[in-house]
């Protein structure tokens, strides 16, 4: 796989057009706002640059509003446990995604009905140590869901991420600079 097939996913805290303006078209961002109440207005003018612009966005652990804004998609975080909005009606090409830090939180995804599961850490960070590639084959092993590489992931070792069946890659500091094109 070439690095131009992967998935990228960004994930952003705050609305910088002038920096969203030069990343690549192919990337999915993924909003998550601190206090959706105060940050209302911020995603009206984010969707809009996004549709503008023909760009994916995501809106993290609030699926209704993402359903009600006609987003792309929710992220549901790994700490997420609600089952709730499995109840609602989803576009056909609404996308449920989430991340998972073991196999127990794999399981709570799948019963989400997610369909894309960020697997996290694969490489070592400042918050969590390294799962690396080798204990993340496991994940590999149910079919059922497409895997996302978070976390450590760098110029260097995307080409590991090339190497494994992960379809895509996620991350904050990989996309803030040049990142992977």
């Amino acid at each position: 796989m070439h690095k131009s097939q992967l998935k990228k996913y960004y994930f952003i805290d705050d609305f910088n057009p002038i920096h969203l303006k030069d990343l690549d078209k192919n990337i999915i961002l993924i909003w998550r706002p601190k206090n959706i109440s105060e940050d209302k207005k911020t995603i009206y003018k984010l969707a809009d640059f996004c549709k503008k612009r023909r760009i994916e966005l995501i809106l993290s652990n609030n699926v209704k509003l993402a359903l009600k804004l006609n987003l792309n998609g929710a992220y549901i975080s790994a700490y997420n446990k609600d089952f709730r909005f499995n109840s609602f009606k989803f576009k056909k090409d609404f996308k449920l995604i989430g991340s998972a830090h073991n196999l127990t939180e794999v399981s709570i995804k799948k019963l989400q009905n997610v369909k894309e599961i960020f697997i996290s850490p694969i490489f070592k960070n400042k918050k969590r140590s390294a799962l690396g590639i080798h204990k993340a084959r496991f994940f590999f092993e149910d079919k059922s869901y497409d895997k996302i590489a978070l976390g450590g992931i760098n110029n260097i070792n995307i080409k590991l991420v090339l190497l494994s069946k992960f379809i895509g890659v996620a991350g904050i500091n990989l996309f803030k600079k040049k990142g992977p094109k």
